[in-house]
């Protein structure tokens, strides 16, 4: 009898199942774990209360991101509390055997851009990590899951983590995107679409004519904000785009392995006619340049749109959330998004911070300058990045313009380094939350966009159009 074709994460899910708990949940196998500074110490330290060992050491992975300095990354750090947790970090991975990429090793950075960037991440397998965005690596159709703390316990200790069976939306994106619209605005528009709740329960299968085109840096930012949505995971099915990416990467497979993984890592993508909890179809032509005006990641209208006015919605709940937007954001409902005055323009954070963005935003930049009054920075995800820029003179293209270019990190995107907002702050931003306090000040204000719209900011020193500051014509 012939199985019934099946998607990608129903594949990866029965691959990785070791059995099914009294609960309902599934103990699920971790083929890879993910361990940074800030959700490992405390879980390392219940091992230890427990007596317990680092079960595969070989199948973690450490680096530093989130607490270190982008301007002078010299030890020791003048915050205290970061200091001791990059020791804390290289201390536990040294007592257990973890493979850590510190910030002598040249391979630093950003968690979700050192495991792509290294062959770490691989289709078909099941990747978990101490971060809510570790949604990123599921671009390469994996199943990767962002955890707390416990979790991270749980899956040093034993490798397996329980987690109850998701559904599943397929996304399609077809047709083409419009001139100065990019994979950025593709996930802001469908979070603005579907809900930052949207995706609650479910898993995001996104395809369809426009992610077949994109790159696997393209795919990565889209994965990366699918919990923005409300999706415990977003992927991608793997495709030629993907074994093109991994050939030659350090953990990549080589010689005769290589040719069995593409082999299976092929046989993980959904099949034609499998079946699925939800499908959605948008037209690329419909999103346009898109940007958040309020507090969370679906609050965002294209770019020649005005500010949503409550006094013209029915909805109590949705009134309500427009009302306490307008007051945090100090905006003014049904004024143009665009000529709003920004203070801080940021380029960096997993979302936006790869080389194809840098590249991009130096294409057009190239001969510009930054607005006086506005703060500009750029910072590479990770120092690969920053050595492929410096390379490229990537890098001086930036610091001609008025950007202060930075070492690798997660900077501002949440500001638990020395890079915050300054009171009530408005900062354009390429990252991925607009969260009250979240870029460091209980008043800072984030607006999300894509990485050359930062810069059509930074450069016209207000919320502009990329179209009109640059003159895009085509992607």
């Amino acid at each position: 009898m012939r199985t019934p074709p099946r998607n990608l994460f129903d594949k990866v899910w029965a691959a990785h199942a070791v059995r099914e708990l009294a609960s309902g949940q599934t103990q699920l196998l971790i083929g890879t774990h993910l361990i940074h500074e800030v959700t490992s110490p405390q879980a390392f330290a219940m091992l230890k209360d427990l007596g317990l060992k680092v079960a595969m050491p070989h199948r973690t992975f450490a680096t530093v991101d989130h607490i270190v300095p982008t301007d002078r990354q010299t030890e020791p750090f003048s915050d205290p509390l970061a200091d001791a947790m990059i020791k804390a970090l290289r201390k536990n991975c040294a007592e257990h055997g973890i493979t850590y990429f510190d910030l002598a090793s040249g391979r630093q950075g950003i968690v979700h851009m050192v495991g792509p960037e290294q062959g770490i991440t691989q289709p078909g397998t099941t990747i978990a990590c101490g971060d809510s965005h570790t949604s990123t690596h599921g671009a390469f159709g994996a199943i990767a899951l962002g955890i707390g703390t416990s979790q991270v316990r749980d899956v040093l200790a034993t490798q397996t983590m329980a987690l109850g069976r998701l559904k599943v939306r397929r996304i399609n994106v077809e047709g083409k995107l419009g001139p100065g619209v990019y994979a950025k605005d593709v996930i802001l528009h469908l979070i603005r679409t579907l809900g930052v709740n949207g995706g609650t329960g479910f898993a995001y299968e996104y395809g369809g004519a426009v992610f077949d085109r994109f790159s696997m840096e393209e795919r990565m930012t889209v994965c990366n904000m699918s919990i923005e949505g409300g999706a415990r995971v977003g992927y991608v099915n793997p495709d030629e785009t993907t074994f093109a990416y991994l050939k030659g990467r350090p953990y990549s497979p080589t010689g005769a392995a290589w040719d069995e993984a593409v082999t299976r890592w092929r046989a993980f993508a959904s099949e034609p006619d499998c079946t699925y909890d939800d499908v959605v179809t948008i037209q690329g032509a419909d999103i346009p340049p898109t940007v958040t005006w309020g507090i969370n990641p679906g609050q965002g209208i294209a770019i020649t749109e005005t500010i949503p006015d409550p006094a013209k919605t029915k909805e109590v709940d949705e009134k309500a959330a427009i009302v306490e937007a307008l007051a945090y954001m100090k905006l003014t409902a049904g004024a143009p998004i665009k000529g709003t005055k920004i203070d801080v323009a940021f380029l960096g954070s997993c979302t936006n911070a790869r080389l194809s963005d840098f590249k991009e935003v130096a294409k057009y930049l190239k001969g510009r300058r930054v607005s006086p009054g506005v703060k500009a920075i750029a910072v590479p995800g990770s120092q690969i990045v920053g050595k492929l820029c410096a390379e490229l003179g990537i890098d001086r293209v930036f610091r001609e313009a008025g950007f202060d270019w930075r070492e690798a990190g997660c900077s501002m995107c949440l500001a638990m380094n020395p890079d915050k907002l300054v009171g009530d702050q408005l900062c354009a931003s390429s990252s991925n939350r607009n969260f009250k306090g979240r870029q460091g000040s209980p008043t800072g204000r984030t607006l999300l966009m894509s990485p050359l719209m930062v810069a059509a900011a930074a450069v016209a020193g207000s919320v502009a159009d990329a179209r009109e500051v640059f003159g895009v014509t085509q992607n």
